[in-house]
């Protein structure tokens, strides 16, 4: 593999490419001049993503393929990575809340899927660029309220669905360090505001307290208002992750490929004072307070305090202010732009 994805054409497959983040990272792909194919596939196949900025190659814009596809099938794994691509998203999963009461389900989707699919990779594409969405859940609990974790920090998830990241995040660093793939594992913090339905994962309530009052609908809030959550903007997270396939393999740690991403350590009160400065005291209303300790319980698990320099060394970039963030989700998805 060449260490510059920049100096070449390269062909990107997607998988997960219908949630919320594979869409907006595929429309970033094809406003990407090196990207000239793109393949997209989830359980049920993805919808086209947005294109109106794609590059063009001799006056084409990139080609794109959408296909259904279960990657706890054997077969369906076969198949995808006999492909043509260079490069792959790992974006697929199932998420914490459906992790934590599906266990078996979890299993198959988080953990035997993602190793089958390195099997096929390093017999049929060696050496193929691999960027793998973690999560901070891998951590656990932080000890005090100040404490801040690193890439050095030992994993201790605290629900099944840390544990099978962790586990995911370890074949992908080891047959890195082995030199079958070339892998870069990210763990994302929350990210927040998704537009769409609310999703199985437990931090559905941090896009949930702000997309359905800005729309005029209520939203319940299972949490404590003085809950932490390390959290990051759609338009970061996306950018983070097409850097994360550009970055040149020699930058990255030869010990680990692991890079936290990074986000802003917010309050929940403190994002319900942001809802309130953008969509004013009728939005703020629309939000209603109702425990659910399941939900508490797996999100206090996670650390909110993060140290990202190696992340900032690399040149993935920060997130700005929470109400900044709002307003991009309000320009990007309710003004009919995406």
């Amino acid at each position: 593999m060449t260490t510059s994805a920049s100096a070449m054409k390269t062909r990107c497959l997607i998988t997960g490419a219908g949630g919320f983040i594979g869409q907006a990272l595929a429309s970033a792909l094809l406003a990407q001049p090196e990207v000239s194919h793109l393949i997209l596939t989830d359980t049920t196949a993805p919808a086209h993503p947005a294109s109106s900025n794609a590059s063009k190659e001799n006056g084409k814009p990139p080609s794109v393929h959408l296909h259904a596809a279960d990657l706890t099938d054997g077969k369906h794994i076969q198949w995808l990575c006999d492909q043509e691509f260079d490069c792959i998203y790992l974006l697929h999963g199932i998420m914490s809340g459906q992790a934590e009461s599906n266990l078996e389900l979890g299993l198959n989707v988080n953990i035997d899927s993602v190793r089958r699919i390195l099997d096929q990779l390093r017999e049929k594409k060696p050496g193929v660029r691999l960027v793998f969405t973690s999560s901070t859940a891998v951590y656990g609990p932080p000890p005090d309220p100040d404490s801040v974790f690193s890439e050095l920090t030992a994993p201790d998830p605290r629900s099944s669905y840390g544990a099978q990241k962790h586990i995911a995040e370890t074949l992908v660093n080891d047959y890195s360090r082995r030199g079958l793939i070339d892998g870069r594992i990210v763990r994302l913090p929350t990210v927040t505001v998704r537009p769409g339905k609310p999703t199985g994962a437990a931090s559905s309530f941090a896009s949930g307290i702000f997309r359905e009052p800005l729309s005029g609908e209520q939203s319940v809030l299972p949490v404590s208002k003085d809950l932490d959550l390390w959290v990051c903007s759609p338009r970061t997270v996306v950018k983070n992750l097409l850097l994360a396939k550009n970055i040149p393999t020699e930058k990255y740690d030869r010990k680990s490929r692991i890079v936290n991403l990074p986000g802003i350590t917010i309050s929940v009160q403190q994002m319900l004072d942001a809802l309130k400065a953008v969509g004013g005291e009728k939005a703020l209303g629309l939000v209603h307070e109702k425990k659910d300790e399941a939900t508490q319980r797996i999100v206090e698990g996670w650390p909110t305090r993060l140290d990202t320099t190696k992340a900032r060394g690399l040149g993935f970039v920060s997130d700005g202010p929470f109400e900044r963030t709002l307003k991009e989700y309000i320009e990007d998805y309710t003004e009919g732009q995406h």
